[in-house]
């Protein structure tokens, strides 16, 4: 029997990664892949994802719209 390619296991190097939705830290085959292979977080299912060694920030915070900002008031000297 020779040392071909089909003989050996299949390895595949996972990383570890961080959920852009719920921030859930799982892993996930290094090289990408199809949906099949990777179907997004565990937790939430969604497929967005950042190296969990980049620092979470929380993003779920109320956010204002850039199409509508605050209005300033004036003061008036009198």
């Amino acid at each position: 029997m020779g040392d071909t390619r089909s003989d050996r296991p299949a390895l595949a190097v996972l990383e570890s990664v961080r959920c852009l939705e719920c921030g859930l830290v799982y892993s996930k085959p290094s090289g990408g892949g199809t949906v099949i292979k990777n179907p997004g977080c565990p937790e939430c299912g969604y497929v967005g994802w950042l190296s969990a060694s980049i620092p979470f920030m929380d993003t779920r915070a109320p956010r204002r719209s850039v199409a509508d900002p605050p209005q300033h008031r004036r003061v008036q000297s009198g």
